[in-house]
């Protein structure tokens, strides 16, 4: 569909009046109505002309502030009410990626070629970026669309917001994974078998507490409520809530894992209801670089230097995805997926069943 430049209303008088969004972003009408719409769409060709000719004035006596997306953008960003570490992101892709390239453009004067053509030469080697850089451009004008900034969106590139992976992960075998953890140092043990058979995110291991876990080693049950976070930020670490809602969750403990995690509480864990499960040596969080240290030499005796942290959750994902009778809505509610699509990769899921799944797990983990 063709957008036509301007509007054309008619007034309870009979007559017509014109109005257009300007390349300074504001909108100006017509200095009189028209006697037919017709009328009022010559006048607008003419603006429209100006426009194109880059001829365009303010109308006399009006005062024109050229918004440009720089101007936008940060005004965008200011109001925004975002995570500290989603707004870090936003901030770093803004400094070297967008204004470098739109900072100085008006707002009402950019077009999808400029923007196609940015995107082809733009982030050729790092795709996820790419795709993350395209999308909060498009996100902006999509707002300022919705402001009446611009009559248009100009980001019309199929598919630029999303991105394929590059490399197909290689889940870590039982073997492997059994290595890795003999390789690792015993405070920090219990942290990768849950990062794999509970299929944790880092930052949700790392703010763990002992009030979190809720076990019953002689019916070798247990639960860890997922409530908290921790990300790094420039300030530090900082505690936040999961991802998203379905971040929030109980995930059972599979019956193997109860007795090493007794004993880690038991032996590395401070007696106080928020001592934390995995503290740093100078007792707060513990940063990736700590741990990575440990899983890099771990993973190299393992045979499997292509391993990377997160990768552990992506072995849990499987691991649970091959449990008898797992249904979509099960898997979901296990991993903290927030949509379908996201726990599709692995299998599915069912209200109530996700300590039939942990069970299942240690079968697994037993060879039966």
């Amino acid at each position: 569909m063709v957008r036509s430049f301007g509007t054309v209303e008619k007034l309870p008088s009979g007559r017509y009046r014109a109005k257009y969004v300007a390349p300074d972003g504001k909108r100006y009408s017509a200095p009189r109505t028209f006697i037919s719409k017709k009328d009022a769409r010559g006048w607008l060709a003419l603006q429209e002309s100006a426009v194109i000719r880059n001829a365009w004035v303010p109308p006399e006596g009006k005062a024109s502030t050229k918004i440009t997306f720089g101007d936008y953008a940060e005004g965008w960003l200011a109001q925004r009410t975002l995570k500290t570490r989603t707004r870090e992101g936003y901030r770093a892709i803004l400094d070297r990626h967008l204004l470098p390239a739109f900072g100085t453009c008006a707002l009402v004067a950019l077009t999808a070629d400029e923007i196609r053509q940015w995107y082809a030469g733009a982030l050729v080697s790092t795709p996820t970026l790419r795709s993350h850089a395209y999308g909060l451009l498009r996100t902006i004008l999509g707002t300022a669309l919705a402001d009446g900034k611009i009559t248009a969106n100009p980001c019309a590139i199929r598919g630029a917001g999303t991105t394929k992976r590059v490399k197909q992960i290689r889940p870590a075998t039982l073997d492997e994974l059994g290595k890795i953890v003999g390789e690792m140092p015993t405070r920090y043990q219990a942290l990768i078998l849950l990062a794999s058979w509970n299929a944790m995110r880092f930052g949700e291991l790392i703010e763990l507490r002992r009030k979190d876990i809720i076990l019953d080693p002689d019916k070798k049950r247990g639960v860890i409520r997922i409530e908290r976070g921790a990300v790094r930020t420039d300030a530090g670490h900082e505690v936040t809530t999961p991802k998203s809602d379905a971040g929030r969750r109980d995930v059972a403990v599979p019956p193997h894992l109860v007795g090493v995690l007794a004993e880690h509480l038991a032996t590395h864990v401070g007696a106080k209801a928020d001592a934390l499960l995995f503290p740093a040596e100078h007792g707060g969080h513990l940063a990736p670089s700590t741990l990575y240290r440990h899983f890099y030499r771990a993973r190299e005796k393992a045979g499997r230097p292509d391993l990377r942290f997160h990768d552990l959750r992506h072995t849990g994902q499987v691991l649970a995805a091959m449990t008898p009778g797992t249904s979509l809505a099960d898997l979901m509610n296990r991993l903290g997926h927030s949509s379908p699509q996201a726990a599709m990769r692995y299998m599915h899921v069912a209200e109530g069943r996700d300590s039939q799944i942990a069970e299942a797990l240690s079968r697994i983990a037993r060879g039966e």
